[in-house]
C-alpha cells in the first residue's frame, strides 16, 4: 500500500495526542505519590514516563486494539504498561555507565534531575511496575490473555529482545559490524518492544492467527524503520530538534545502518521498510489507516 492513503497528517497528529492524552491520564492514576521516603522514588518515575514523548509505542497499542473492539480503558493500562517499560530502558541508557546522556525530550536525564542511584531505583520500578499492571483483572477479564500479554513483553525486553540488544550496542562500540548483525542489533534493542506494542492490541483483542501475524510483521518493519530513521537524524537533527544530545552514536563509534550505507541509502531503507510495514496491514481496509500512516510519519519525523 501506498504510504499517501493517508494524506491528512492532521488526523495522525490529533490521534497521537488524544492518544497522550488517554495515557497520561492512566499513568498519573497508576503512579500515585505516597506519603513516606519512597515518595523520592515515584517522583523520579513520574518525571522519567510523564515527561512528554511521542507515545509512539502507547499508539499502536490503542490502535491496534481498536482493530477488535476492545475495551478503551483496558487498551490505555496496557499502553501505559508499555510506556513505564519504555521509560524505565531510557532512564538506564541514559546513566553514565550506559550512553551518559544528560538531556531527555529537552529535559535533563533523570539521573541529572535527581541523582543516579534514584534513577537507577526509579528504572527498576518502572519495569516491575509496568508487569504489574498487566496482571492485574482491570487489564484483561482473561488470565490467559494477561498472561500472555506478561510473557511477550518480557520475551521483548530481556535478555533476548531489548536488554539483550543494549549489550550488543555497547559490545559493539568502534567494531565494524555487517549489515545483518546491525539489522539483529536494532531489531532487538529497539524493534522488540515496538512489535510487542502493536502485537499487545491483537493479544487484548484474542486476534484470530492470520491478523495477529499480519500485525506482528507490521510491528517488526515498523520498528526496523524508526531505528535505521533514528540513525539517520542523528546526523541530520538539531540536538533542539530531537530533544536529546545529537550526533552521539557517530562519536562513540557505533554500529549504524547509516555508517555502513551511507545516510542516502539508509534514508531510503527506511522508506522502504515503513511502506512494506503499511502493506501488512491491507487486510483491514480503511480500519487501519491511522496506523498506516503512523508508518509515513516514521521516516518523516525530526525527532
Amino acid at each position: 500500500m501506498a504510504l499517501d492513503v493517508v494524506s491528512q497528517p492532521d488526523a495522525l497528529a490529533a490521534a497521537l495526542a488524544e492518544t497522550a492524552r488517554l495515557v497520561e491520564a492512566q499513568l498519573e492514576a497508576l503512579l500515585p505519590v505516597p506519603e513516606g521516603a519512597e515518595a523520592k522514588l515515584v517522583e523520579a518515575m513520574r518525571y522519567a514516563v510523564l515527561n512528554g514523548g511521542k507515545r509512539m509505542r502507547a499508539f499502536l497499542v490503542i490502535e491496534v486494539a481498536k482493530l477488535f473492539a476492545v475495551n478503551r480503558t483496558c487498551a490505555a493500562r496496557v499502553a501505559a504498561s508499555v510506556e513505564m517499560l519504555h521509560a524505565y530502558s531510557l532512564v538506564h541508557d541514559d546513566l553514565p555507565a550506559m550512553d551518559d546522556d544528560d538531556l531527555r525530550r529537552g529535559q535533563p536525564s533523570c539521573h541529572k534531575k535527581f541523582d543516579e542511584a534514584t534513577a537507577i531505583l526509579a528504572g527498576d520500578a518502572l519495569q516491575t511496575r509496568a508487569f504489574e499492571v498487566l496482571a492485574e483483572e482491570d487489564t484483561h477479564a482473561d488470565p490467559e490473555a494477561r498472561v500472555e500479554l506478561v510473557l511477550a513483553l518480557a520475551g521483548a525486553s530481556g535478555m533476548r529482545g531489548m536488554v539483550g540488544g543494549q549489550m550488543i550496542d555497547m559490545e559493539s562500540e568502534g567494531k565494524d559490524l555487517t549489515g545483518p548483525e546491525i539489522t539483529r542489533l536494532q531489531a532487538l534493542k529497539t524493534g522488540r518492544l515496538i512489535q510487542y506494542a502493536a502485537e499487545a492490541g491483537g493479544i487484548l483483542g484474542r486476534a484470530p492467527a492470520p491478523q495477529r501475524q499480519a500485525i506482528m510483521a507490521y510491528g517488526r518493519d515498523l520498528g526496523a524503520a524508526f531505528q535505521i530513521y533514528d540513525d539517520v537524524l542523528d546526523e541530520t537533527a538539531s540536538a533542539e530538534e530531537m530533544g536529546k544530545t545529537a550526533g552521539k552514536d557517530a562519536a562513540a563509534g557505533k554500529a549504524t545502518m547509516v555508517r555502513i550505507l551511507g545516510l542516502a541509502r539508509a534514508r531510503a531503507q527506511a522508506e522502504m521498510l515503513a511502506e512494506q510495514a503499511a502493506g501488512h496491514l491491507d487486510v483491514f481496509g480503511e480500519r487501519a489507516a491511522l496506523l498506516q500512516a503512523l508508518a509515513q510519519f516514521t521516516v518523516s519525523r525530526r525527532s
